[in-house]
């Protein structure tokens, strides 16, 4: 188990860093307005926009290793799916069929990387009413880079400092 002390606040955190978003970063560009008006937003699903122009997002998991930890560094984060793919994601919920696989475009900004929106991504779904699982594809993105080739403890310390204690 990953346990190092805080270099910002002194504290000891003990566990893998786990960190997650409340909404994709579209949604919280919208005004007050839009979000009631053109927005829904739950858990686990969004969905912006009209019947004309519409972006669909469900929320999944991120796991990175860390290198010498059984434990990954999780994000929960979002992934905007086709039409097509967000149907079949809504028409299996109860049942998701774990040999599928859905073609997405990263969601959010994570801290300590390069910007991370748009990333190809695949989501896997999962049984058991777990969230389905994120694969990034490979790239020389930093954050493809740690999820394919893991990060050490050190790097997985600094950014959770990072998000913990943003400047």
């Amino acid at each position: 188990m990953l346990t190092y002390t805080c270099s910002c606040c002194g504290e000891t955190h003990a566990g893998s860093p786990s960190f997650g978003y409340k909404a994709p970063h579209y949604y919280d560009l919208l005004s007050d307005e839009d979000k009631t008006q053109t927005a829904e937003l739950d858990d686990d699903i969004c969905v912006i926009g009209t019947d004309e122009q519409c972006d669909r997002f469900v929320r999944a998991i991120l796991e990175v290793p860390i290198l010498g930890s059984v434990e990954p560094f999780l994000w929960g984060v979002w992934v905007s799916l086709s039409e097509a793919s967000f149907k079949r994601y809504l028409m299996t919920w109860d049942e998701p069929d774990e040999s599928d696989s859905y073609f997405g475009w990263f969601s959010n900004r994570l801290p300590h990387y390069p910007d991370t929106l748009n990333l190809k991504t695949s989501v896997r779904p999962r049984k058991g009413g777990l969230r389905p699982c994120l694969v990034l594809e490979q790239s020389d993105h930093p954050l493809a880079m740690h999820f394919h080739q893991g990060l050490s403890a050190e790097e997985a310390q600094q950014i959770a400092e990072r998000v913990m204690h943003p400047q």
